[in-house]
């Protein structure tokens, strides 16, 4: 089910405030917690890197040295880190999150990795009396600022409703959409459609470019259209101005294409469109724009037209 992001009272947040600890606080991660903290919750973040951990104790969180500090007396555990690896580490490592957390602890991994992952994650965890939710998210950094991000959960009914209170913090569309994994399962087809979305505005731009025609205006009237779409509102401002800041690396959404692909090949599931995006996007990493955010898929259809591109 749907929930939009709730306005909390003074008496509500206390009533739902949680202690979360708060593992990765990157482009995503970082702002996420903020938006816990600002929530009422009591939030210690976990980073690699220091001056992410002081931000949000800047922030009015807590900072930590190690997984088993954060963790330590934390009821939910939320993981935000860029790929399967970093997961396993984290979460089944040694210190890692399942080493530490108390039984009954709700671990939420929101990071985007593959559905196996997720229930290799669920098994491991069961056996340490710890439950868990598959949690990915869409909306990129900038939802994840606005905590207006899209959140699909995959895990028990039961510990969905005791997450909803963390979930509404950060999201507007909350919806869980079945057991363990398949949250990871829906995201992979949300970075399939956004994939395939970034690449036909990027050959539009070039096209409507090669035209002569005013690109601003056409994108404009375009958006307020059928082929509107959150990508070109989220998206029109960085292809104008050719200015690529990642609020999602194509490094990141190759790793996701790959999952994608890997994801529908196990359940016979034809991607004859997604399957030329995604390498594309391989094609756009090899070409050294891998830090670039997704938007820059442009890049690799301006090099196909045959202009000069740094």
């Amino acid at each position: 089910m749907t929930e939009p992001q709730s306005n909390h009272t003074e008496e509500t947040m206390s009533a739902t405030s949680r202690k979360i600890a708060f593992i990765g606080l990157g482009i995503m991660g970082g702002p996420m917690a903020a938006n816990l903290v600002k929530a009422g919750h009591t939030v210690t973040g976990y980073n690699r890197s220091r001056p992410a951990v002081d931000k949000l104790a800047a922030a009015g969180g807590h900072g930590a040295d190690s997984i088993a500090q954060a963790v330590r007396d934390a009821e939910v555990v939320i993981t935000m880190v860029p790929a399967d690896p970093q997961v396993k580490e984290v979460v089944l490592g040694e210190g890692g999150v399942l080493e530490h957390a108390a039984p009954g602890t709700l671990l939420i991994d929101m990071s985007s990795i593959t559905p196996q992952t997720s229930l290799e994650v669920e098994a491991a965890a069961q056996d340490k009396g710890i439950r868990t939710l598959d949690a990915p998210v869409s909306g990129g950094e900038a939802g994840a600022i606005e905590a207006v991000l899209s959140i699909m959960v995959g895990g028990e009914t039961d510990d969905f409703a005791e997450a909803k209170p963390v979930f509404e913090a950060l999201g507007t569309t909350i919806v869980h959409v079945g057991p363990h994994g398949a949250g990871q399962t829906v995201k992979a087809a949300n970075q399939l459609m956004v994939a395939i979305h970034l690449q036909a505005l990027a050959e539009s731009v070039v096209f409507l470019e090669n035209a002569g025609v005013d690109l601003g205006a056409a994108l404009e009237v375009l958006g307020g259209g059928l082929a509107g779409s959150t990508v070109l509102a989220r998206k029109r401002d960085a292809v104008l101005s050719r200015s690529f800041q990642p609020g999602f690396r194509i490094d990141l959404h190759h790793k996701d294409m790959g999952i994608v692909t890997d994801a529908a090949r196990a359940v016979g599931a034809p991607l004859p469109v997604g399957s030329v995006v995604a390498q594309l996007v391989a094609s756009a990493r090899a070409c050294g724009d891998g830090d670039l955010d997704h938007s820059a898929l442009l890049r690799g259809v301006e090099r196909l037209a045959g202009r000069d591109i740094h």
